[in-house]
């Protein structure tokens, strides 16, 4: 198909210029430019917030359900380990390298051709993609017979995705239409992931007394916070789920003492808290702060475990066409959409936030002609 080829080469090409803009979580703003120039280009009518930039398709209808195309431009900060300019875009064979090409580079501009192609109603390549008629979501019919899509598409390029920031998706969402359901182009290898684990970090503090090591004085906030350290190495809460596991708790972070010959009087340590769908984070910060001494404090409670139904009919029909839904580890903007939501994109998770990070070309392409047959024929 040439058009895809064509499609894809643009993709790569706009991909390429965004590896070039640095954009480190809270600096995007070159970025979003790049996202902005690239859609006006093209003659899509986008519209900004911050460093969110979006785009509501053609001949709105808000008595159709509205789909969201979503991905994220930031990035993390290049590890020291690169052996390559991270800021240097470059293709060798299939393969794109550099900072953000796979976490989420490679969705972002997937998604963005693919909202190209499926609002164009004169693109002959939905066609040459899928040979059947598109099936009504939800059985809702559209009111204006002149679109050739039965539902509303949005996309979405937002901005602190990698430090869930107060200034990304959270910001831009009160100022979207209506969202019945949503597709994140994170790296997952294009099959679907359902559901994904959500995130608490609470800081934890054990007081002791202190007193000179020489004597038996004070009380050692260390000794204290053992007890608590090896109930949060051991315990297992009882709810697993099918898709994404059991709750996982990790001690990633400890600290005490100010010299060698002080009895510390506090042993400041930070606890990680994956959840899945089974508990609220709420209720497992009340389980927790029932079991151990220390003092807690939740940095916050705003990402919890997300998952859309397997009955959904997006997810019927991705199964039908043989992909295999799972549940994801990794945390997403998905934790802050309260609308259902599963992750698909090109890429492997595995790739992400490592030294010479790259995407395929060819991952490109599948995911573009994926979310293209996912949503013609849907």
């Amino acid at each position: 198909m040439t058009e895809l080829k064509e499609y894809t080469a643009e993709a790569v090409r706009l991909l390429s210029r965004l590896i070039a803009t640095p954009s480190v979580s809270r600096d995007e703003k070159a970025a979003a430019d790049v996202m902005e120039a690239f859609m006006k280009e093209h003659g899509i009518d986008s519209r900004r917030e911050a460093n969110n930039v979006w785009a509501v398709g053609r001949d709105y209808d808000a008595a159709r359900p509205t789909l969201l195309l979503n991905a994220h431009i930031d990035t993390v900060k290049p590890v020291g380990t690169w052996t390559r300019d991270p800021f240097g875009p470059v293709v060798e064979d299939d393969r794109l390298y550099g900072l953000g090409s796979n976490d989420c580079g490679g969705g972002l501009v997937a998604l963005l051709q693919a909202f190209r192609i499926l609002e164009d109603p004169c693109n002959p390549l939905k066609e040459d993609i899928v040979n059947t008629q598109p099936h009504r979501l939800d059985n809702i019919s559209p009111s204006n017979p002149s679109s050739l899509l039965p539902y509303n598409l949005v996309f979405l390029s937002s901005a602190e995705e990698e430090v869930s920031g107060r200034d990304g998706i959270s910001r831009v969402l009160p100022l979207l239409p209506h969202i019945d359901v949503a597709i994140v182009g994170e790296p997952t290898g294009m099959q679907p992931a359902i559901a994904e684990k959500g995130l608490m970090v609470i800081d934890a503090t054990s007081h002791g007394r202190s007193g000179h090591a020489a004597r038996n004085e004070g009380v050692n906030a260390i000794y204290e916070a053992l007890d608590d350290l090896l109930w949060l190495r051991d315990y297992r809460f009882s709810r697993v789920s099918k898709l994404l596991g059991p709750v996982k708790m990790s001690v990633t972070v400890i600290g005490a003492g100010t010299q060698h010959n002080v009895i510390p009087d506090e042993c400041r340590f930070v606890i990680d808290v994956r959840s899945n769908e089974l508990y609220t984070n709420e209720e497992l910060f009340g389980i927790i702060s029932s079991h151990v001494k220390s003092e807690l404090h939740a940095r916050s409670f705003r990402l919890g475990s997300s998952r859309i139904d397997a009955s959904h009919p997006l997810v019927r029909r991705m199964t039908a066409m043989g992909m295999k839904p799972f549940g994801s580890p990794t945390l997403s903007d998905q934790a802050l959409m309260p609308f259902p939501s599963f992750k698909l994109g090109p890429g492997d998770s595995a790739r992400s936030h490592s030294a010479d990070e790259y995407i395929c070309v060819s991952e490109i392409e599948n995911a573009i002609r994926t979310y293209v047959e996912i949503l013609s024929s849907y």
